[in-house]
């Protein structure tokens, strides 16, 4: 965001204003567009012309919402999709071919695993998996098939951060393409495109909404690759409607302001449960203790608003202080005003085996924190009287 600073570009990217001279951008509910004669509808269809036709294409409120992203992240075009699994999806479906091959981190969202291992095969797009705490094992996995290479930082339960930057060099050295899932960080935190990734994938549900309202997916890069996953979504039809793009663009323009405070809240409740005796390991990318504590300074601005915790005794001690959580949720989202406590191998990962599951540093007493936007004090008192109930 070379012409404005970052909160001021979230909040002044928006759609011309119609005769109404309104304030805020309206909401388009509508299904379709209207032509001026037939040879603007055939020019419309050709593309020869760039204009609204179909909101399965394009509608006002999703193009606001791109162009805003697409702005933040750095990069050349979007796409946005009714859910973040439908991005995924969607961009893999798109980009790859019978015979392809996948290098991915190990530590994934569980959706996108089951993507990999149980639906992809049936295509014949193969995936192979690398260590995150060994980046040196990629090169070996790497076949003449292999189109893309994927990774999410920080990791979907275990905040592990994986250098982007050496995923880039090694991308561009075999000619790859580099995926990176940016859910976590928010392009406020973390920009890849920087590093080196040519696409740029969120699930716009959890902190670009921030309040736990709607569903929403995009993905944003290189212009040549948007415009490949534009026409398989055209066809297939995973589109985002209209009203949630509208809160999401809307969302947007607090989105600086709402991860500042989420961050210093993760990190007072880091360095809280780093000192007590009921928790063996507390991982928060911006605590010293980090294992990748530099490489998270480097690449990112904040730590985040995760923290991964393990709690003493295993799955039946993690139990009972997720059933003595009195003010906090017990749910399995994230990025939510509110702060919400998840068990991520009963929950989001529990279609992965337990030998699965501990590969990706799921372990039986590993819980997910999503630090709200409570006053941080009534957070730390609430998951401190459940962890000594």
């Amino acid at each position: 965001m070379s012409e404005k600073n970052f909160e001021t570009g979230a909040i002044r990217k928006q759609l011309e204003r119609s005769q109404y001279q309104e304030h805020t951008t309206p909401l388009y509910v509508t299904s379709s567009f209207i032509f001026e004669d037939a040879e603007d509808m055939r020019a419309s269809f050709s593309e020869e012309k760039q204009r609204n036709i179909y909101s399965r294409f394009s509608n006002p409120n999703t193009s606001e919402f791109v162009d805003k992203v697409v702005q933040m992240e750095g990069a050349e075009d979007g796409y946005a999709f009714a859910t973040g699994m439908a991005a995924v999806f969607s961009t893999f479906a798109a980009l790859l071919n019978s015979g392809d091959h996948i290098v991915s981190a190990r530590s994934i969202f569980g959706s996108t695993h089951t993507l990999f291992t149980k639906y992809f095969p049936k295509w014949n797009i193969e995936t192979s998996y690398f260590d995150i705490h060994n980046l040196a094992e990629i090169e070996n996995l790497i076949k003449p098939s292999t189109k893309i290479l994927y990774a999410e930082s920080p990791t979907n339960p275990g905040v592990d951060i994986i250098d982007l930057e050496l995923l880039g060099a090694i991308a561009k050295k075999y000619n790859l393409l580099l995926v990176i899932d940016n859910c976590f960080a928010t392009p406020y935190i973390q920009q890849p495109i920087k590093f080196g990734a040519d696409l740029v994938i969120h699930s716009a549900t959890k902190l670009m909404d921030g309040q736990g309202r709607v569903l929403g997916g995009i993905v944003v890069g290189k212009s040549d690759l948007i415009k490949e996953i534009y026409l398989f979504s055209r066809n297939t039809g995973p589109a985002l409607s209209p009203f949630n793009a509208w809160i999401l663009s809307k969302s947007l323009e607090t989105l600086a302001v709402r991860v500042e405070k989420h961050c210093e809240n993760a990190l007072k409740l880091a360095e809280f449960l780093e000192n007590h005796s009921k928790i063996s390991t507390v991982k928060y990318p911006f605590l010293k203790s980090h294992p990748q504590f530099k490489i998270a300074q480097k690449q990112m601005k904040l730590g985040g608003n995760i923290v991964a915790v393990e709690v003493k005794g295993g799955l039946e001690k993690g139990k009972q202080f997720l059933n003595s959580i009195k003010m906090c949720s017990l749910s399995a989202n994230l990025g939510d005003t509110r702060t919400i406590v998840t068990h991520p191998a009963s929950t989001t990962h529990s279609k992965l085996s337990e030998e699965e599951q501990l590969a990706a540093g799921i372990t039986p007493g590993l819980v997910r924190i999503s630090v709200g936007l409570e006053h941080v004090n009534d957070i730390i008192k609430d998951i401190n009287q459940a962890l000594n109930s």
